[in-house]
């Protein structure tokens, strides 16, 4: 009996150990299948680095690429975005009152009393702009002292959009205010880390990769180099006058200049296709009609024409970027216009599709 019940028991385990290893066995190829269909899917990947300096423009240029392809953003994502915008409005704010001793400007009696208040509130620092603080940001924004400061916004590190949220206060404090594509796509907010966005074209998928562009943030670059099928690099070329927000000895398109010589010379990137964006090209035609280029630029010599200047600051970077094996597609965008946006990743799709198809193997041309 003993003999028995050992053999019945013995029959069991071996029964269970073959189901165990059949399941096993399933799941092995269950995984391995899994491997081999990612691999087929990476294989045919366009892997785009998006690539340029701190306020160039590049993190505006992904998040279009994200209302384009992605269909926008998820509510949640605008509920986020709420309390950005309204501390946006609030620091550029704060930081136009800050700058106006250094440019020999001084608000009237009754309007610093208002600044004195506005810059003691404590409720700027909360998750929503009270009505008491909205009311002494209009009346701050009313001020001559204000307004001549934001004209010479260049020098004092706050960005052209401030005035787009200044003009539209009582929409951005209403108690059920939730941020639409502009107002995100106004918001200025340092990218730290890494984001990315996934989508399809033509039945290709595309991952565009956006990493920091503040000079604390490129040691990250690296590890975004591998497999990179396209660099994209943004340069505002509005910037030509304006000093670096880490730095404000040094010029931020020179800055721009240099950043792009080590990034599209690197070994990663000698033989890869470059787009390279010269942004913000409606600010730089309307700035140009005011500021002499020869003023940073010491080497132009010409009649700082529109065209001319245009000119000049786009052959200084296809000289770097130009070489035997490569001609760097460029193109002139508004990143905050996502009409041009749009044109402008058409051209890129159809005038790099063909190079990176080489490194791909499996792409149809467009």
């Amino acid at each position: 009996m003993g003999n028995r019940k050992s053999s019945k028991k013995n029959t069991s385990k071996n029964k269970t150990r073959m189901k165990s290893k059949s399941e096993r066995d399933k799941r092995s190829k269950k995984i391995d299948r899994k491997i081999a269909n990612e691999r087929e899917n990476y294989k045919n990947l366009v892997k785009i680095l998006v690539l340029g300096t701190g306020e160039s423009g590049k993190s505006t240029f992904v998040k279009q690429i994200q209302i384009i392809y992605k269909s926008g953003f998820e509510t949640e994502f605008r509920q986020m975005y709420k309390t950005k915008v309204q501390r946006n409005i609030i620091h550029y704010t704060k930081q136009l009152i800050n700058s106006l001793p250094s440019v020999g400007l001084q608000l009237k009696s009754h309007e610093r009393d208002v600044a004195i208040r506005f810059l003691k509130d404590k409720s700027q620092y909360c998750d929503h702009t009270t009505i008491e603080l909205k009311e002494m940001i209009e009346t701050l924004w009313k001020s001559k002292a204000l307004k001549r400061a934001f004209s010479l916004r260049s020098s004092l590190q706050i960005p052209d959009t401030h005035s787009y949220y200044l003009n539209d206060l009582d929409r951005l404090t209403e108690e059920e205010y939730l941020p639409n594509d502009q107002d995100i796509l106004n918001c200025r907010i340092p990218t730290t880390g890494v984001s990315s966005v996934e989508f399809e074209v033509n039945n290709l998928p595309w991952y565009v990769v956006d990493v920091g562009g503040q000079r604390s943030e490129r040691r990250k670059w690296i590890h975004q180099f591998d497999d990179v099928n396209l660099v994209i690099y943004v340069t505002a070329i509005s910037e030509f006058d304006q000093k670096l927000y880490e730095d404000e000895e040094v010029n931020r398109m020179r800055e721009s200049l240099e950043l792009f010589d080590s990034t599209i010379n690197n070994d990663y990137f000698f033989h890869k296709s470059c787009v390279l964006l010269f942004n913000k090209i409606d600010l730089f035609e309307n700035k140009i009609k005011e500021t002499n280029l020869s003023e940073s630029f010491i080497d132009y010599e010409g009649d700082n024409s529109y065209d001319d200047c245009l000119s000049y600051l786009t052959n200084l970077f296809l000289k770097i970027g130009n070489n035997k094996k490569r001609k760097v597609t460029h193109l002139y965008t508004c990143a905050n216009n996502t009409g041009k946006i749009k044109e402008a990743f058409e051209v890129i799709q159809q005038s790099v599709l063909e190079k990176v198809s080489k490194d791909l193997g499996k792409i149809e041309k467009l």
